[in-house]
């Protein structure tokens, strides 16, 4: 599949959301959508756009000066695992959906979901050029820590297939080929199950495995200290509340659309289940590293559990999974203001409010543009 396919005359209304048969992408346009939902989100993420440089974490470095040496690891430690995961969210929603999107509203928001992935990049080298006197070394020694190694092994392999077998299809077509001597099988029933466990997996990387070093965040701007880290990390939760959204709501279409994605739902259930319960043991040992040397005011290890598999429940009860875990209450529910709270003022002058957006665009985004997706 190239760039732009002459020869595509097909109704984009009626397309596929991925893998269409009717031909390559066409013409990239809006006045009329299949699923406004994504063109929502789109102007949604755009309206939210921010940088780091407008949050002032200048008391960060001093308050970061008078952490004991522990509290000094966590909030270290976080910062080292959150560049982790955005380093392969800020390329990874692009490279590997982008070459087989059919919905011209869809390619929209994953090119914009990607890019708003690269702020938060970005934004963890605001905050550590800003704190520490040595900005490299941190970066240096971050894949030093094998719970980040770890965590980076899972979340990049469901991607890393779908890449690979996304560009035999295009490249080859369906069927079986060789190449250098090797066989090359292109199904479309195992490429649409490997676009599903894709979809599956990205859904828990927003969902759950950013919540332990969130709430660390949080805490300690609940201590009155780093509360420049907190707002910026605050803002990064706001966005990844709508990629979360967005995953949920691919996978119940497809599943509308295609009654091979209905099939595999059911046939992958286990294995998405697993992926859930492999997660939170990996936040749970995160938690364990963390505090191996000292707790924090408010945060412990055995807290931050009962956190994660709440945060859990509600993802696969989101996506029609069974939990299991017996988790109905949140046992840090301070942390709700920062999850769900719109206003976030980003500079002493300039507070956010839901009715307006940097540049100047308003958004039209009704209360139940998502409905159905709790988060």
């Amino acid at each position: 599949m190239g760039v732009f396919d002459v020869n595509n005359r097909a109704d984009h209304t009626s397309v596929s959301s991925f893998l269409d048969p009717t031909g390559g992408p066409t013409i990239q346009r809006y006045d009329t959508l299949k699923y406004k939902q994504f063109d929502q989100l789109t102007d949604k993420q755009l309206g939210f756009f921010w940088r780091p440089e407008e949050v002032d974490i200048y008391q960060d470095a001093k308050d970061f000066k008078a952490l004991t040496e522990h509290e000094q690891h966590i909030f270290t430690s976080n910062l080292k695992r959150q560049i982790l995961l955005d380093s392969v969210q800020g390329r990874a929603p692009a490279e590997s959906f982008g070459s087989i999107v059919s919905l011209p509203e869809l390619e929209n928001w994953i090119i914009t979901w990607t890019f708003s992935e690269t702020i938060h990049s970005r934004s963890y080298t605001h905050i550590i050029r800003n704190i520490y006197s040595n900005p490299s070394k941190i970066f240096d020694e971050m894949m030093d820590v094998q719970e980040i190694v770890d965590c980076a092994d899972s979340i990049s392999g469901y991607y890393d297939r779908l890449i690979e077998m996304a560009g035999w299809y295009n490249l080859l077509g369906l069927g079986t080929h060789t190449v250098n001597g090797k066989k090359v099988v292109v199904d479309l029933y195992e490429l649409k199950k490997l676009l599903y466990l894709t979809l599956m997996s990205v859904n828990i990387l927003e969902g759950v495995r950013f919540y332990v070093s969130f709430a660390c965040s949080w805490a300690f701007a609940e201590l009155k200290k780093m509360e420049g880290n907190a707002k910026i990390i605050k803002l990064i939760a706001r966005d990844e509340n709508l990629h979360l959204a967005s995953t949920q709501m691919m996978l119940k279409l497809l599943k509308q659309e295609d009654k091979d994605f209905e099939k595999i739902a059911i046939e992958t259930e286990a294995e998405c289940i697993q992926m859930f319960v492999d997660a939170v043991d990996q936040e749970k040992q995160w938690a364990k590293y963390l505090f191996k040397d000292g707790s924090m005011i408010g945060l412990n290890t055995e807290l931050l559990s009962q956190y994660i598999e709440f945060i859990a429940t509600r993802r696969m009860t989101n996506v029609k999974l069974t939990s299991p875990y017996n988790s109905k209450s949140n046992p840090l529910p301070w942390t709700q203001k920062w999850i769900s709270g719109a206003d976030v003022q980003v500079a002493p002058q300039e507070t956010e409010i839901t009715s307006y957006i940097q540049g100047g665009t308003k958004q039209d985004v009704s209360n139940d543009t998502f409905k159905g997706f709790s988060l």
